[in-house]
């Protein structure tokens, strides 16, 4: 019995297991297809694009500096004997006025001593023309018609006396330049940068007297980058030609603690080199009558003051003008179209501190995506806001 019942085990299990097989068989799940997920969504803004005009601007730094500086020499020794209230650090000069006297007693009676000198010498002068007058007579009465040579004629000797005139004339000359050099007047309009003299000082021929630069205009040298070239009229000098152009504009600005104050001035050249360090091209703006009326209300513009340059650049025509955070690595910009972000390749061709200038890879009309949304890709579903669309 036992026997019979361990045979009959497997058997058992097996038609349990068919039995269990049949039935799964029979009774199958029935699958249940879900309908696809919508994709999500962005919400993001927009701006249309418009082709238009944009006044490029450059920005600059530099320092103030006059375009003449001079030395004030004296040309003759002697004692100072006045110096004029304007001949002083800071002080301003105008062309023509009297800053220092040198005593002129000298150089007066030096002038006296050359007047008799050319008296004497004309005497003479006269003298010896009267003798070669005689000389001729003479001969003519006994040289049986030959002809005279200059010894006869006392050519040399008239030479000499002649000769004597002029050096007398000479003298007399230096020692009235000499006498007009003892008063020393300003070259030009100006202002006194370092004075080196005082009253009763005795000068030396070739003495220092001051330092001063010529007030007419100030200039600012102002380094520019080749890609702010591009969009620059820099007036530049060809031999024998004018400029056709009005310069550019420039406005400078400089703080005096919290304030700020502005200066207007134009751009009149370039310098004929580029810098060997830098490669940049350095070019000149020039401030016109700085200490006249208009500049009255502000601070008096100083030699080595620097200075922020806002140059007045070209018209650029027929451009789309995008904010920068609306531009993505490689140049890229998000193109909102039919519902799908689209990245777009542009070309710029300017850009300030808040814009890109592009001319090319968008056309008008198209939406600009403004929301920063990092590595989006092409064909991603998006939609405007309600505000954006509002706007729009």
């Amino acid at each position: 019995m036992a026997k019979l019942i361990r045979l009959s085990l497997p058997l058992l299990v097996l038609a349990i297991a068919l039995l269990a097989a049949r039935y799964i068989s029979n009774n199958k799940p029935e699958v249940q297809l879900r309908p696809p997920e919508q994709l999500a969504k962005l919400s993001v803004e927009v701006m249309p694009l418009r082709l238009q005009n944009y006044q490029a601007s450059v920005s600059s730094y530099g320092s103030i500096q006059a375009h003449t500086e001079t030395k004030l020499i004296a040309q003759i020794a002697g004692t100072i004997t006045y110096v004029s209230e304007n001949f002083r650090e800071g002080a301003f000069f105008e062309k023509g006025e009297v800053l220092v006297k040198i005593d002129p007693r000298d150089y007066q009676n030096a002038i006296t001593i050359a007047e008799a000198e050319l008296q004497t010498s004309q005497l003479e002068l006269a003298e010896e023309q009267a003798k070669v007058t005689q000389a001729l007579r003479d001969w003519e009465r006994l040289g049986k018609g030959q002809a005279p040579n200059d010894l006869v004629l006392r050519k040399p000797q008239l030479a000499a006396k002649q000769a004597a005139v002029n050096s007398a004339k000479a003298k007399l000359s230096r020692a009235k330049l000499d006498l007009e050099r003892s008063v020393i007047r300003a070259p030009y309009a100006g202002r006194v940068l370092d004075k080196q003299v005082e009253l009763g000082e005795y000068l030396s021929s070739g003495k220092t007297l001051a330092s001063s630069y010529a007030i007419d205009y100030l200039e600012v040298r102002l380094p520019i980058s080749l890609q702010q070239q591009t969009v620059l009229a820099i007036p530049e000098n060809f031999r024998q030609s004018q400029a056709s152009q009005p310069p550019p504009l420039v406005e400078l600005t400089s703080s005096y603690g919290s304030e700020q104050y502005q200066w207007q001035a134009k751009l009149v050249r370039s310098e004929a080199a580029l810098d060997a360090a830098s490669r940049q091209l350095y070019v000149v703006a020039q401030i016109d009558d700085p200490y006249g009326p208009s500049n009255e209300t502000k601070p008096a513009l100083k030699i080595g003051q620097f200075v922020r340059a806002d140059i007045q650049g070209k018209q650029l025509s027929q451009v789309f003008v995008i904010p920068r955070s609306a531009l993505y690595s490689d140049q890229q910009v998000v193109i909102l179209q039919d519902g799908l972000l689209q990245r777009k390749t542009v070309h710029i061709v300017w850009q300030d501190a808040d814009n890109f200038v592009i001319d090319s890879g968008v056309e008008a009309g198209q939406y600009l995506v403004t929301t920063p949304l990092g590595r989006v890709i092409s064909g991603t579903p998006a939609e405007a806001t309600e505000q954006a669309n509002e706007q729009l």
